[in-house]
């Protein structure tokens, strides 16, 4: 039987990990391992085989035959990235609200004039599955081809149960035709509807939704893996959070909520508590709460282009690191914030958020996998991991931070489970 693929004779290949180790921390942030001239094979089932010296892979394989060899003379090999928090199906677009944004509106302004999460709401209704389903292909296209080999994806612009199962439904279809790996979010509690409570929305979320959420994914129709809310003064309360997440826990979801954003909530201890896999956007995180998350290994998805484009005080991603939390980022991609690019987001991690490109790296690897329950497969090129990675077309791997913008001529391929799912097969005449 033939190997699906080998990539030979990489100025770099960034392994990020080299231990097993499911997140990285502190110090382990900033020592990726990196090799040198080395090449890399995956197998026929998508699994990485085996890394190494380029020539003592040439003299092991020699006589193998693979499905497609890279020549990547030249060239850096990383894991394919991971985006750690998207909301990427919804319908009408707010390019308008960016104008009231720019004039001085917030977010909450925006939100109470019926505009942010409402007006999607309104359109997402209306929309069929199958229009939801097309812009979402495109989404994640432009996702794949900016490097995301792995991303979350939430539901919540429904708010009531017929769209939100909508929703999860076209995340599920996606999940099962597309290459790119999908970890599927329900999030109804994204805001509390017109007309309804918050003790109202609460109630139809445990009664109504979750129930029937629950006997969708135990009929096989739906896999769904986390449990969101947005946990935010004048959205959910700490106690309907509480409720929502512990409900979404016993039914084996992971919690991975929106906590302590605009104002400081304690949602990060709260999450603690509850065993939380993540918390993000955490711009209002208190000491107390990083703390809290520090000793409980939930992770912080750090969300810098949502602190960018709302003009928000950037999260504390230097305290959070220094006090020893994991530390994941995220694109927080939806109509609000629209960028599909984690390039992007490192650049404006490592610029606003004073992070480190190798812990730029790390965020977007193996600690935003941590983030979704997945660091055991993806994250890192390790030894049974699945064969997801770049080849970048510069000599050394941090050109992919350092140019802003720069990945759409940077990223040569990309490649899940041992396939070539794009080639950027660019040549340029001056």
């Amino acid at each position: 039987m033939s190997n699906k693929l080998l990539v030979k004779n990489a100025k770099q290949v960034v392994l990020i990990c080299h231990n097993g180790e499911k997140f990285l921390t502190k110090d382990g942030m900033q020592k990726l391992c990196v090799i040198e001239n080395s090449s890399l094979v995956i197998g026929s089932d998508g699994l990485i085989k085996d890394i190494g010296p380029a020539s003592t892979i040439d003299f092991q394989y020699a006589g193998v035959s693979f499905d497609k060899v890279i020549d990547a003379t030249g060239m850096c090999v990383i894991p394919g990235l991971v985006d750690a928090h998207t909301h990427p199906v919804w319908a009408g677009d707010r390019v308008h609200e960016f104008a009231l944004k720019l004039a001085g509106a917030t977010y909450m302004d925006v939100h109470r004039a019926g505009g942010g999460i409402h007006f999607t709401v309104e359109h997402t209704r209306a929309a069929l599955a199958s229009t939801l389903l097309a812009s979402l292909i495109g989404r994640l296209g432009r996702m794949q081809r900016a490097g995301t080999t792995l991303v979350e994806c939430k539901s919540g612009y429904g708010l009531e149960l017929q769209t939100e199962l909508k929703m999860l439904e076209v995340i599920e279809t996606a999940r099962r035709t597309l290459p790119i790996n999908i970890s599927s979010t329900y999030c109804g509690a994204h805001a509390v509807p017109k007309g309804k409570t918050v003790a109202e929305a609460t109630t139809d979320i445990l009664k109504v939704q979750l129930p029937r959420l629950s006997e969708r994914m135990l009929a096989g129709a739906l896999r769904v893996d986390n449990i969101d809310v947005f946990c935010e003064q004048g959205v959910f309360d700490l106690s309907s959070t509480r409720s929502i997440l512990q409900a979404g826990l016993d039914m084996g979801l992971n919690i991975n909520f929106h906590g302590d954003e605009l104002h400081p909530m304690n949602s990060a201890q709260l999450g603690a508590e509850l065993g939380a896999l993540a918390i993000s956007h955490l711009e209002e995180v208190t000491d107390e709460g990083i703390a809290a998350m520090a000793t409980a290994k939930t992770a912080a998805i750090l969300l810098p282009t949502t602190a960018y484009i709302l003009r928000l005080p950037q999260p504390r991603a230097r305290d959070m690191l220094e006090a020893g939390v994991i530390v994941a980022l995220g694109s927080d991609f939806n109509p609000n914030a629209y960028c599909c690019s984690m390039p992007v987001v490192m650049h404006l991690a490592c610029v606003n958020m004073r992070m480190s490109m190798p812990e730029a790296l790390a965020a977007a690897t193996i600690n935003a996998a941590y983030a979704l329950g997945r660091s055991h497969t993806h994250g890192s090129l390790e030894v049974n991991k699945h064969g997801d990675l770049l080849v970048l077309n510069a000599p050394r791997w941090e050109h992919l931070i350092y140019q802003l913008g720069g990945h759409q001529e940077l990223i040569r391929y990309v490649v899940i489970r041992g396939n070539v799912v794009y080639n950027n097969d660019k040549t340029m005449d001056f």
